[in-house]
C-alpha cells in the first residue's frame, strides 16, 4: 500500500518531512534563470526549464535525507503546458531517486470527470492499445466536498495501482473555519465529519502499518484540531501543511503523530526551497542551503515525535 512505502521511507531516514516544490521565478537563483533565458529567450519554455533545473538541484540535495516531495500543480500550470511538462519531469526525476511524490492538485469532480483526473495523476490511459502513465505520482491531494461520488473513482485506482490520496479535512489557511468549523445537525463539525468519511472511505484498503490509502490534509496552524483528529482517525495518515512560513512550529505539530511517532508527514515549501535567501549565502549554494534546512527541520520534528 502506498503509505506503507512512505512510512518505510520516513523510518529509514528518521525524518517525517515532505519538501514542497512550489517554484516561482522569484524563488529561483539568477544563474539558473540566466542560463534558461539564454537558451530559450523570454518564453514559457525558458521559465519551465528554469523550474526544472531548480527542482533537480533540490532533489539531488535532499533525496537521501527527505522521504518525499510535494509539487503543487498551480506553480506549474501558471507556465502553461511547458510548466506541466516540467511537473511530469519533476515527478519522474524524484521517483527515480527513490522519493515518494505527492501531487498537490486538490482535484474535485464527479463521474467520468473525476475518473479522468484520477487516470491523469495516479493511473494510466490507453493510447492505441498502449498503457501510458501521464504523471504517475504516488499520491494526490483531493477535495472531498462533493462527497463519495468524487472519491470513489480514486479508491479503485489506489487499490489497483498502489496509490494514495489526501483529502482536505482541516486546512491551514486563516479562513478555513468559516466552513470547516461549522456545526452540522448532529453537533459535529464539518471537518470532523469529513475526517470520519476518510476513515470509512479507506476501510477496505488498510496497509501493514495500520493506515489506509485515504489520508487527510490537516493544518499545523490549528494544533488542537490536529490533536483531536489524530485521536479520532486512527487509520488515516496525515499530510500536515502550515509549518514554517505559515507560522506553525514543532510544538504545534506534536499532536499529529501516533504513539509510535508516525502517522504524519510535515510539509515545508518556502522554508526549504528558499533557505539560501534566509541563510544569506551565495545563490549557487541554494541546494546545500536547502539540505541544511531540511536537516534542521528533521531534528526539530524528531524532538517532538
Amino acid at each position: 500500500m502506498a503509505f506503507d512505502r512512505l512510512i518505510r521511507n520516513i523510518q529509514k531516514m528518521s525524518n517525517p518531512t515532505v519538501a514542497g516544490l512550489d517554484p516561482k521565478l522569484d524563488f529561483i537563483p539568477g544563474f539558473i534563470k540566466e542560463r534558461a533565458f539564454a537558451q530559450y529567450g523570454d518564453t514559457l519554455e525558458a521559465a519551465a526549464q528554469a523550474l526544472l533545473d531548480f527542482n533537480k538541484g533540490l532533489i539531488d540535495a535532499l533525496y537521501d535525507i527527505v522521504p518525499a516531495v510535494k509539487p503543487q500543480c498551480a506553480y506549474y500550470e501558471m507556465y502553461g503546458w511547458q510548466g506541466m511538462h516540467t511537473l511530469q519531469q519533476t515527478i519522474a526525476y524524484a521517483k527515480a531517486k527513490g522519493m515518494f511524490v505527492i501531487t498537490d492538485g486538490k482535484r474535485n469532480d464527479i463521474g467520468t470527470t473525476m475518473q479522468a483526473y484520477a487516470a491523469a495523476h495516479l493511473g494510466n490511459v490507453q493510447v492505441n492499445g498502449k498503457e501510458l502513465m501521464p504523471f504517475d505520482a504516488d499520491a494526490l491531494t483531493v477535495n472531498g466536498y462533493l462527497g463519495s461520488d468524487g472519491i470513489a473513482p480514486l479508491l479503485q485506482i489506489c487499490k489497483q495501482r498502489d496509490k494514495g490520496i489526501f483529502v482536505l479535512v482541516k486546512t491551514s489557511n486563516p479562513s478555513s473555519g468559516e466552513l470547516q468549523d461549522r456545526l452540522l445537525q448532529d453537533d459535529k463539525t464539518v471537518y470532523e465529519t469529513i475526517g470520519a468519511m476518510c476513515e470509512e472511505w479507506g476501510s477496505d484498503d488498510v496497509g501493514e502499518q495500520g493506515y489506509s490509502s485515504v489520508g487527510a490534509v490537516v493544518g499545523a496552524t490549528y494544533p488542537e484540531q490536529l490533536t483531536e483528529l489524530r485521536q479520532k482517525l486512527p487509520h488515516t495518515f496525515f499530510l500536515v501543511p502550515g509549518y514554517g512560513a505559515q507560522g506553525a512550529g514543532a510544538r504545534d505539530i506534536a499532536g499529529a503523530f501516533d504513539h509510535n511517532g508516525m502517522g504524519a508527514v510535515i510539509n515545508s515549501s518556502r522554508g526549504i526551497m528558499c533557505a539560501y535567501q534566509k541563510q544569506g549565502v551565495d545563490e549557487r549554494e541554494y541546494a546545500s542551503a536547502a539540505r541544511r534546512e531540511a536537516l534542521r527541520m528533521r531534528d526539530e520534528l524528531n524532538s517532538v515525535r
